[in-house]
């Protein structure tokens, strides 16, 4: 029997599904975060429940053939990167087996042929999005960079390998114009402080960079005098916000922005289609595996030139466009006002006029589009983390489509959902994960439901 702090060697047999090792110690399953299958380690126990134990890593004795070293030194303490100590090819071998073992242990889905993860060319500098906390170190002096983990002291980092590079030299310039102006950071304790984060969008297309500064008041001295210091020191900053953020909150972004220079908003490119992002756009943040995501989609619809399409949960209407490409007629339904907005805007901007969008919950919508006689031959459902809800799904089976497309960021709800699918009727045939974020234990998955034939 372990007992908590026994320290004990072993050897990590496998990963979970949050990219922690796991080994087995007199029957137990024990959880150890940082290690990689076929290492050998040292660790000490740290809790012990009736049938499983969690524990940390001491001493590395033999390091495993899929270790190695992470790109950045702050992966340990970083709330970020949590499997940047696993070689890339085994970190889309991981990702693949938590999709497994998620339709099997929880979806009860076992025989269905799962394709290997579809990786990126270069799985570093990808991100379109930072998100930077401001805050003082333990010398007093201003810094940023990221969560540690299960926490919020802030961990300093002069750069993010998974971002890209212009953001160094923007939070530099920020943090830098602070200094000169006496412009304190905020601090979370004491709901005091100006400056709460730094956000940083950027277009692929375009080349276009936005900077937020996101602050505890109505308004920051100097401000643009800190836009021109932005566009001096980083020529493709494209627009200056303050966003407006003064509740006691974990959410970084407030309602209310004010354009300080230049646009509020920039142009991105996915395929071929133009879409118009703003600071609260919902956004996927990896531009090239988006369109891989998308192009997947698609391909599991099929042919679907004579067939009306509902995308649930549609967002800012990314999925929707590319399927009213080829689609009869297509409905985007989403329930944030100002997303639905957007989509619309996107649909003009493309020349699309076969996709029409709706606010609202999605069970609802799609239960008064049912009412009047309105059904789907194809259904895309692209939920949130915590997948769709029971409303939605019955209503899906009422409706009764040809085929069900499943875009998944969460292998736990997706295979949830998928068992309810199942027992109302439908097959899964492809599952497809994909590598939307890489250094993490994060996957994306694209499921092909068909209905089954009486």
């Amino acid at each position: 029997m372990i007992r908590k702090n026994e320290e004990v060697e072993c050897e990590i047999l496998s990963n979970g599904a949050g990219g922690e090792g796991v080994c087995r110690i007199d029957g137990f399953a024990v959880f150890v975060p940082d290690t990689v299958k076929g290492d050998v380690v040292r660790i000490k126990i740290l809790k012990v429940k009736s049938s499983y134990a969690f524990g940390k890593a001491v001493e590395i004795l033999m390091p495993s053939p899929y270790r190695t070293e992470p790109l950045c030194s702050k992966s340990g303490s970083c709330g970020g990167c949590d499997i940047a100590s696993m070689n890339y090819a085994y970190q889309l071998e991981m990702k693949r087996n938590t999709v497994i073992d998620a339709l099997s242990k929880i979806g009860g889905i076992k025989d269905i042929e799962v394709d290997k993860t579809v990786g990126m060319e270069t799985p570093y500098f990808y991100r379109n999005k930072m998100q930077f906390p401001v805050g003082r170190d333990k010398n007093g002096k201003i810094t940023y960079g990221f969560y540690a983990k299960h926490s919020h002291n802030i961990i300093s980092a002069a750069e993010c390998v998974t971002g890209k590079k212009h953001c160094k030299i923007i939070m530099e310039t920020v943090v830098s114009f602070m200094e000169d102006k006496n412009i304190k950071p905020y601090d979370e304790e004491s709901h005091t402080g100006l400056v709460r984060h730094v956000f940083i969008r950027d277009s692929a297309f375009t080349g276009e960079i936005m900077v937020v500064i996101v602050i505890n008041g109505m308004s920051m001295p100097f401000s643009e005098e800190l836009a021109e210091r932005l566009v001096k020191a980083e020529k493709n900053v494209s627009g200056v916000l303050l966003n407006i953020n003064k509740k006691k909150t974990n959410l970084i972004l407030g309602d209310k922005n004010i354009l300080i220079y230049g646009s509020d908003r920039m142009t991105d490119k996915i395929g071929n289609l133009e879409f118009s992002v703003s600071p609260q756009s919902f956004y996927q943040v990896n531009s090239t595996q988006t369109e891989k995501l998308y192009n997947l989609a698609l391909e599991a619809a099929g042919d679907i030139s004579k067939s009306t399409v509902f995308d649930l949960y549609c967002g800012t209407g990314t999925i929707t466009l590319f399927m009213a490409q080829k689609a009869k007629k297509v409905y985007g339904i989403e329930i944030v006002d100002e997303a639905v907005k957007d989509a619309r805007e996107n649909a003009v901007r493309n020349g699309i006029s076969n996709a029409e969008f709706s606010c609202g919950p999605v069970d609802d919508v799609i239960g008064r589009l049912y009412d009047k006689g309105i059904t789907a031959d194809v259904v895309v459902l692209d939920p949130p983390r915590k997948g769709s809800d029971q409303k939605t799904l019955d209503v899906i089976l009422k409706m009764n489509p040809e085929k069900i497309v499943y875009v998944s960021c969460n292998p736990a709800t997706l295979a949830r959902d998928l068992k309810i699918l199942v027992d109302g009727g439908y097959s899964p045939k492809k599952v497809t994960p994909l590598d939307m974020f890489a250094q993490t234990s994060h996957v994306e998955c694209v499921v092909l439901m068909s209905r089954c034939i009486p």
